[in-house]
């Protein structure tokens, strides 16, 4: 019997292991050179596999390290594939950083290495602004939360009247306790009409409090603190505006816009925001799917691109969102094992998942309730999560219209199923079930 050997698919192609002071590079043929992570030194790498005729190199997406030599070698027209490193595991015994990029070079040239998914250059910019404003955002919720304490300590239970410190009427009785006005009445008149029509002597008594000098600075402290990372969610709003009016310049204007949905917690301060998205597709818009909103469309583009036609299925995407269990199957065995981590993409659609829980209109929310009943709050989010997701790529792939059925028509598909279900098990048991 003949030995097979494994044809190589990619001959000119080297393996480099990433670190934060060095980096190694392993050609076939060739002893391991190394570099060290100076841009300079990053320039020189270029130049030392161009002279080896390497068109394509794999490196492990190890933290931060891999992005800026990543940019160069692909300005330089090399191919990169950047692996996960749980699929370039050494033989046992042998980890050493020159013996991994001999081994990633090898794995590399057979092609049993899968590049991880890297959207295009405009699309990783979006992602970079989109992911700092999300920082800034839970930045500035620490701050809430020292604003909180603040009032505590003075006794001012503003907080546990009305519904957010940080809103409009908030804010302004904040600023004016720390300029000095410490006056209940004169606090509270500060208030929106709705709040007062509603409880102003609940508020007025809120406003009553020990407002010491040593507390107010520390309310003032974290009032600038949250008022700071504000202006620099606006600051990355800016760049986000400036990127999308420049990939929509040669674009045609698309059909008939939809409406766009009201968001309600830390809206994009980006003029024409949903038109500017809807162009952005060409006339799709799963902002529409229940859950979604142009907020979170946005943080997916950034984390998606466009183009979702690089996942074959939504199988394969719901996967790579790591919304649904792995399998692992061994002769007669065949059992779904839970998937270990998160993704920045899936947790979008896991806060999609939660916001439509306490929906009384959804089909969605039909389908957590019911899953919620039989395996939990957890399990729940992740089955809800995935079905929006699904319904997602569906509109990326195949401009599919997202209508929201209602809880009133999945219930009924859902009665039907059981009459259809207990039907099956009466003439099972020599029974003819007969309906009202």
């Amino acid at each position: 019997m003949k030995e097979q050997i494994l044809s190589k698919v990619f001959p000119n192609s080297a393996g480099i292991d990433i670190g934060s002071e060095k980096i190694f590079i392993g050609i076939e043929g060739k002893e391991v050179k190394n570099f060290s992570t100076f841009t300079s030194d990053y320039l020189k790498t270029i130049e030392y596999l161009k002279e080896n005729n390497i068109e394509s190199v794999a490196m492990e997406a190890t933290g931060v390290y891999w992005i800026a030599l990543y940019d160069l070698l692909e300005q330089a027209g090399i191919k990169v594939f950047l692996v996960n490193p749980r699929e370039v595991k050494n033989v046992p015994g042998r980890k050493s950083d020159v013996a991994d990029c001999q081994w990633i070079q090898q794995l590399h040239s057979l092609g049993l290495l899968r590049p991880c998914f890297i959207p295009e250059d405009i699309i990783r910019q979006i992602r970079t602004y989109t992911r700092l404003r999300q920082d800034h955002i839970s930045l500035a919720t620490q701050h809430i939360l020292h604003m909180q304490k603040a009032l505590d300590l003075m006794n001012v239970k503003l907080h546990n009247v009305i519904s957010e410190i940080v809103g409009k009427s908030g804010l302004r009785i904040l600023r004016a306790i720390v300029s000095g006005n410490h006056d209940p009445i004169k606090l509270a008149n500060l208030c929106d009409d709705s709040i007062l029509r509603n409880k102003k002597d609940l508020v007025i008594a809120s406003l009553k409090g020990n407002f010491r000098d040593e507390l107010i600075f520390s309310l003032k402290q974290a009032l600038d603190a949250y008022d700071f990372y504000q202006r620099q969610v606006l600051d990355c709003d800016k760049k986000i505006q400036a990127l999308l009016e420049l990939i929509n310049q040669d674009k045609p204007n698309p059909p008939a816009i939809t409406k766009a949905k009201h968001i309600r917690r830390n809206e994009p301060h980006i003029d024409n925001l949903h038109e500017h998205l809807f162009k952005l597709t060409g006339g799709k818009d799963p902002s529409q799917i229940v859950g979604l909103s142009d907020k979170s469309f946005l943080e997916l583009i950034g984390e998606t691109g466009l183009d979702l036609t690089k996942w074959k299925t939504a199988k394969h995407f719901t996967s790579w969102l790591c919304l649904s269990p792995t399998k692992h199957q061994s002769g007669k065995s065949n059992k779904k094992t839970k998937r270990k981590g998160h993704s920045k993409a899936g947790q979008i659609f896991r806060n999609a998942a939660y916001a439509i829980a306490s929906s009384k209109y959804s089909a969605l929310t039909a389908f957590y309730q019911r899953m919620k009943a039989r395996k939990g709050k957890l399990a729940a989010n992740k089955a809800t999560a995935r079905k929006i997701a699904v319904l997602y790529y569906n509109v990326m792939t195949k401009g599919i219209e997202y209508v929201e059925k209602g809880l009133n028509a999945y219930q009924q598909k859902l009665k039907e199923q059981q009459i259809m279900r207990l039907k099956k098990q009466a003439k099972h048991l020599g029974f003819q079930l007969i309906t009202a």
